[in-house]
């Protein structure tokens, strides 16, 4: 331990070049372990009233580095995976544990198309005494009854000054010297929406998975954990383990949980984990109702940068040749959900992507056994309009009923868009797969008796579609999937 200054900080570790992604992460480890129990322990200290009469206790984030002085010939179906052009680059890293699988990825690809060095060492961001904790830590509440001194006096907390979505919003703007960023996100907004993603879902972010679904029913709930524990109680599927609300973890082989403990009330956004070892399972998050909750979770979700989101959800249908249980595929929406307007303009395309439209048709015709023409039967594609108000049948129809005509819109739901826009907004591949439950505009309103025989006969239907359109997924290289439809011009190198 060292005095720089007026901080108090760890031994100062330095940057060193790798060519070898293993090599370079295991320096990543070493730093963020080092500094974070560096944290830990003064803040014990602190806690039993050791307190230094003057001086900050300070240890920061770990950051990969990459300088170039050329433009690099790269293969031009990569979407991500090189920079643009001479100069550096670097990002700070927090929990390196977490994204060993990813920060593999990333690294391997800059290494073979730029054929220079990866730098690690550490960066000059300050790690919050917060997020020294890996899964949390109430500070304050820890903190002796006659503590009086402000706790930004003796540790760095959450800035938020630097803990936002600039990189992605495309919002930060760089000079020719400037070193401009190699991620999306920073070690601050990480270790923000890994923390916040334990509050809400009532579990653990390594137990995500890299193919989310989100539904707003807990009906889709019910049926993923049965089917989830007839997995692990049959012990031979590739899914190592499933994860229940208070990281209740039941193994493969197993029928009951081994780890864990029930929450003594639910989480506002629950999640169920159906994990592999390539972190490549499933995760299912009931979000509720609302814009405001798609926002919220997506928001954090992609920190982890998931392979992709779908949205399996009920809608409003607005054609009178539907029928109740038909399926809705979205090719394009209709944002008046309003809560990304300040982040993502309403006149940006929010386009369909191939990939996960065919995964999820094909995976519909699979289910239901039909094929081709036969499938339009039960199937349509076509635009979905989200909205803010999930009253709004109590308006006067006609102005809204005339926007939603010329939009050509088929179904209309409260989250769908949102979670589109923000899959579009973070470069995560997303789709959509509603199933009508009502038709307000032709007298079949959404009715106690009527949902309940609805839900029956088509919830575990509908389930096995997304499971089924997700694995499908699964199979499809990442190169391939990361569709260049979702990069702009200025991009990360990092997916």
């Amino acid at each position: 331990m060292k005095t720089t200054f007026s901080a108090i900080t760890p031994d100062r570790f330095t940057h060193e070049a790798f060519f070898n992604a293993d090599d370079a992460i295991k320096r990543l480890l070493e730093i963020y372990e080092v500094h974070t129990q560096f944290l830990r322990d003064a803040f014990a200290r602190v806690a039993k009233n050791d307190v230094p009469d003057t001086g900050h206790y300070r240890a920061t984030y770990p950051e990969i580095r990459l300088t170039t002085n050329t433009h690099a010939q790269i293969d031009s179906r990569l979407s991500f995976g090189h920079v643009p052009g001479p100069g550096t680059y670097s990002t700070t890293i927090s929990r390196p544990d977490l994204f060993v699988h990813y920060l593999k990825t990333q690294i391997e690809l800059l290494l073979a198309n730029h054929h220079v060095a990866i730098e690690v060492g550490p960066s000059e961001t300050a790690i919050p005494i917060h997020f020294a904790w890996p899964n949390g830590m109430h500070v304050e509440g820890a903190l002796p009854e006659t503590w009086s001194r402000p706790l930004r006096d003796v540790f760095d907390v959450p800035d938020l000054a630097i803990t936002d979505d600039a990189i992605v919003n495309g919002t930060m703007h760089f000079g020719p010297e400037d070193i401009v960023p190699l991620a999306p996100f920073t070690g601050p907004r990480i270790d923000y929406s890994l923390h916040r993603l334990a509050h809400y879902t009532a579990t653990q972010p390594e137990h995500f998975q890299n193919f989310v679904l989100f539904t707003n029913y807990q009906f889709y709930i019910d049926e993923f954990v049965t089917w989830a524990k007839q997995q692990m109680a049959s012990g031979t599927t590739d899914y190592e383990a499933f994860v229940e609300i208070g990281n209740q973890i039941t193994p493969s082989g197993s029928t009951v949980p081994t780890q864990g403990f029930a929450p003594p009330r639910q989480p506002q956004m629950p999640a169920y984990h159906l994990k592999r070892h390539d972190r490549n399972g499933i995760t299912l998050v009931n979000i509720g109702v609302g814009p405001s909750n798609a926002k919220t979770i997506t928001d954090h979700v992609a920190v982890l940068r998931p392979h992709a989101w779908l949205m399996l959800g009920h809608c409003a249908g607005l054609r009178n040749t539907q029928r109740l249980g038909d399926y809705v595929l979205a090719h394009g929406y209709v944002r008046e959900d309003h809560v990304l307007d300040a982040d993502l303009p309403t006149w940006v395309p929010i386009p369909a992507l191939a990939e996960i439209q065919v995964a999820l048709e094909d995976a519909v015709a699979d289910i239901t056994g039909l094929k081709n023409y036969e499938l339009k039967r039960i199937m349509r594609t076509g635009t979905v309009a989200s909205i803010d108000n999930r009253n709004w049948e109590l308006r006067d129809h006609r102005e809204p009923v005339e926007r939603l005509s010329q939009s050509r819109a088929i179904g209309l739901d409260m989250e769908s868009a949102t979670i589109a826009a923000n899959g579009f907004r973070f470069r995560v591949p997303y789709g959509t797969l509603l199933c009508v439950s009502d038709k307000p505009l032709h007298g079949e309103l959404k009715l106690p008796g009527m949902a309940s025989d609805f839900y029956n006969e088509q919830v575990s239907q509908h389930l096995k579609i997304g499971i089924k359109a997700m694995e499908a997924l699964r199979e499809m290289p990442v190169e391939r999937l990361h569709s260049r439809k979702l990069r702009s011009f200025a991009e990360t190198a990092f997916q």
